[in-house]
């Protein structure tokens, strides 16, 4: 083996890692995918010999690539959709025996709703807060990153901590209730169950739909709030719900509609004491035809 074929074939022990950490700093699949690419590159070029922690190292630099990408979307004041944004979401097929403590290992288990307020999060308050509160990396190491002391490398995650504890909704990890929940919810849809669908949404409840920036009419981008508005949104696209099936997105129970195995629509949903809290809807072509089909429903 030669010196380039150990290198890869050591960056590859990393690959998932690292598009964890990238997939949490950017929210898009595709651009986590290019700063890995782009990780490797900076590695190729590198002096490998010279790296004490490969690991480390692969990290912080992605790290830095993130934060890149994150301030150039700022520097053209890039928000696609403002606050009907909905992330790349990871699909998985829902297994006949749903396992919580299995889930809660696969990396990919960042929530839809964590991610949507790590939107709104300043880029060096987010690389801080991922690099620092989801992957233990020291903040002596991220001082460089953002080229500050370690010390305000520490206000900006405390800072970021602060802000995500206020914004992100309890939910209910059970996935054995998630799915009863949204079993309920695809029946009134499909049945024009009105106070069915009541029932089951909380009185503040959100819905993000996120259709990009092409679409328009009653499908276009929007945030609708209160449980009869969202309840009177799901009997208008009940057609969807005919041929959703239970699926799991971003670990936790949510809904594909996916005719002939092509993806249409994702929804994430967060639930808390029975009843939705929360629902993000990727309905974006564009994006949505990147996606892998989470496979046939068991």
């Amino acid at each position: 083996m030669t010196g380039s074929e150990e290198l890869a074939e050591r960056f590859e022990e990393h690959r998932g890692h690292l598009k964890a950490v990238a997939y949490r700093m950017l929210g898009s699949l595709a651009e986590a995918e290019d700063a890995v690419q782009e990780a490797w590159l900076r590695l190729s070029r590198s002096d490998a010999d010279d790296i004490k922690n490969l690991g480390g190292w692969l990290t912080t630099v992605t790290g830095r690539i993130c934060l890149d990408l994150l301030r150039s979307r700022a520097a053209r004041h890039e928000e696609p959709m403002g606050d009907a944004f909905v992330p790349d979401p990871v699909l998985r097929p829902l297994a006949q025996v749903v396992d919580p403590a299995e889930e809660v290992l696969q990396a990919d288990s960042v929530g839809l709703a964590l991610l949507v307020v790590l939107e709104n999060l300043a880029p060096d308050e987010r690389l801080a807060f991922v690099l620092h509160d989801m992957f233990a990396v020291p903040f002596d190491d991220i001082a460089p990153i953002v080229e500050r002391s370690p010390a305000a490398a520490r206000q900006l995650a405390s800072r970021a901590r602060r802000r995500v504890r206020g914004a992100t909704p309890s939910a209910d990890p059970d996935l054995g209730r998630q799915k009863r929940v949204l079993d309920a919810f695809l029946a009134a849809s499909r049945g024009g169950d009105f106070e069915a669908l009541l029932a089951l949404l909380h009185p503040d409840v959100v819905l993000r739909a996120d259709s990009g920036a092409l679409v328009r009419g009653a499908a276009a981008s929007k945030v609708v709030h209160g449980a009869k508005t969202v309840a009177e949104q799901a009997l208008m696209f009940a057609r969807y719900a005919q041929a959703a099936q239970l699926v799991l997105v971003n670990g936790s129970v949510g809904v594909v509609h996916a005719p002939e195995g092509r993806v249409q629509s994702v929804m994430g949903v967060t639930i808390a004491d029975g009843r939705i809290t929360g629902l993000y809807i990727l309905a974006d072509p564009e994006r949505l035809e990147r996606l892998e089909s989470p496979g046939p429903a068991v």
